[in-house]
């Protein structure tokens, strides 16, 4: 295991020798695992320890076996107490995504305090296998199935080489000790649904499962760097900035290869799903004027382009008038709209009147700020 261990971060290039690295402990098997491999690799390491308070006594239990453990160990500990309800209601989170973006926001501020080069965390393969099932589950695409990365900026996890076997393993022949957290046990969690049902399940049939699958974990992600260098090459040929929209030649993108995956990955990072993708690549064989919105932009079908436009009408040049709308926001500016029986009307003169013929109108409406050389709009 030690070997193993020393071995996987060489060949991740997780870390130097001679970097320090602050150390995610919770107390529990896993983490309490990664620190002894660290001390007994004569890696430079400090622990940090989160005490999120769900537990009652159960938590300030972990926190003193975590800083026994430090003391244990020699090396530098470091505890910060949250109150995890309030920061979930607050900003409206579950307690297990309030819990860990508290928890890697506060790591992060003591390893830049204390001039660590990185955080570990103490992921291992069957975490791994877990996250790449539930994002299968999920539909989250390729992206999805690469699972928990070795390196992430300044995290690494340096126990994703690891069975659930080999760390109970060592943790029996060293006696390291560690404190069992109850919540792992209900299968309350997402996560400890797949870990107590659906992957024994699996290991019923195939016994190797976890291995099995972490293997194909590292292959899909080399085969996603591939599949990554093949999109920036669609992005550059398809995708156009102008200002703060986007442009996309509706021609180029139909005879585009496989068309649906290409079309959702150009449009993912405005906020569009796969079902709302599929949606847009039907738009394209119609005829202009169809539109989409998404939660941050709105993708509209021009004659020769998919226009895809925020929001935030303070950033666009490109502004949709649905039917029935009778006010449209602009910046700096408001549009009335109003249907009248033209009959016995004379059209005012006022410059900032329009008088249109409602039979000639079809709807939506596209307005486009004003440019300098464009006569004409629709």
């Amino acid at each position: 295991m030690q070997e193993a261990f020393r071995d996987y971060i060489r060949q991740q290039n997780l870390l130097a020798a001679e970097q320090k690295t602050l150390l995610a402990v919770s107390g529990g098997r896993d983490s309490v695992v990664m620190a002894h491999l660290f001390h007994v690799s004569g890696l430079a390491f400090e622990i940090a320890h989160c005490n999120f308070a769900l537990r009652d006594e159960e938590s300030m239990r972990d926190e003193q076996f975590v800083q026994a453990l430090a003391q244990r160990l020699a090396v530098r500990y470091h505890v910060k107490h949250f109150d995890t309800r309030a920061f979930a209601t607050e900003h409206k989170l579950s307690i297990q995504v309030a819990a860990r973006e508290l928890r890697y926001q506060w790591l992060e501020e003591v390893r830049q305090q204390q001039q660590l080069d990185y955080i570990a965390t103490a992921h291992h393969m069957q975490d791994n296998v877990e996250t790449v099932l539930m994002n299968l589950s999920k539909g989250t695409g390729i992206a999805g199935l690469h699972g928990i990365p070795p390196k992430s900026g300044r995290v690494i996890r340096p126990l994703l080489f690891a069975t659930r076997q080999q760390i109970n393993q060592y943790e029996k022949e060293k006696e390291t000790g560690f404190v069992e957290d109850s919540s792992n046990i209900t299968d309350k969690y997402t996560r400890n649904y797949f870990r107590h049902k659906v992957i024994p399940k699996i290991e019923e049939v195939y016994p190797e499962a976890i291995r099995n699958i972490g293997s194909s974990i590292e292959r899909l992600r080399e085969a996603e760097m591939l599949y990554q260098e093949a999109l920036a090459v669609h992005r550059k040929k398809l995708l156009e900035k102008r200002g703060e929209e986007y442009f996309i030649p509706i021609l180029k993108l139909q005879k585009t290869a496989p068309l649906q995956t290409i079309a959702y990955e150009l449009l993912k990072p405005f906020g569009c799903s796969a079902a709302q993708a599929a949606q847009v690549v039907d738009m394209l064989d119609s005829g202009s004027g169809k539109y989409l919105s998404t939660q941050t932009h709105r993708i509209y079908r021009d004659r020769k382009w998919l226009i895809i436009t925020p929001q935030q009408v303070d950033q666009s040049t490109h502004f949709v008038i649905a039917e029935g709308q009778e006010t449209v926001l602009l910046p700096g500016a408001t549009i009335y709209l109003q249907a009248k029986d033209a009959t016995g009307i004379t059209p005012p003169t006022a410059a900032t009147i329009a008088c249109l013929d409602t039979k000639h109108l079809k709807y939506p409406l596209l307005l486009r700020r004003w440019k300098k050389g464009i006569t004409s709009t629709r």
